[in-house]
């Protein structure tokens, strides 16, 4: 008896040990994060929509009006990273890679109807000029103009919402 309840105890033990290994094993494929390059970015962010990514290139701007959105660039395109928290304007001019949730910004007939009523709203209360009035109203037609030439009915934006970052050396 004491035997089989010996054999049993081993046996229980090396499952155990297996089942720790392949969970952790998992948890290593899960915590893979895929990498787009900036150049690619537009095209293949769509697939990847609230997932996290990673990106590297050369960081060009730093807002300097809220600190909290970043313009990386690279020779191939660029991209918009947002965060909640201040960015230190000293990341200007450095390569970093950066990981973020990919978020999508659809611009469709119904956004294009309420820049037209916030762009009527803000000349008519004198908050913009003549000049700057006709640029938006244009800007608003190209959008149209896009979606109608692309046989569309929007158009996506992508950025990436900020979650770690690494200086490349």
């Amino acid at each position: 008896m004491k035997k089989i309840v010996f054999v049993l105890v081993i046996a229980l033990a090396v499952i155990s040990c297996k089942t720790e290994v392949k969970k952790y094993e998992d948890a290593n494929k899960t915590a893979e994060i895929p990498f787009l390059a900036i150049g690619e970015f537009d095209v293949k962010a769509g697939e990847f929509v609230n997932k996290e990514v990673k990106v590297q290139g050369i960081v060009d701007h730093v807002c300097k009006h809220s600190g909290k959105k970043i313009l990386l660039v690279s020779d191939e395109g660029d991209i918009h990273i947002t965060a909640e928290e201040r960015f230190d304007a000293a990341l200007t001019g450095s390569e970093i890679a950066f990981n973020g949730i990919v978020v999508e910004e659809r611009i469709d007939e119904s956004y294009c109807l309420k820049m037209e009523e916030d762009n009527i709203k803000s000349h008519s209360e004198g908050a913009t000029n003549n000049e700057l009035f006709e640029a938006k109203k244009k800007h608003i037609q190209t959008y149209r103009d896009q979606m109608k030439a692309d046989n569309t009915d929007h158009i996506s934006k992508y950025t990436l919402k900020y979650v770690s970052h690494s200086v490349v050396e």
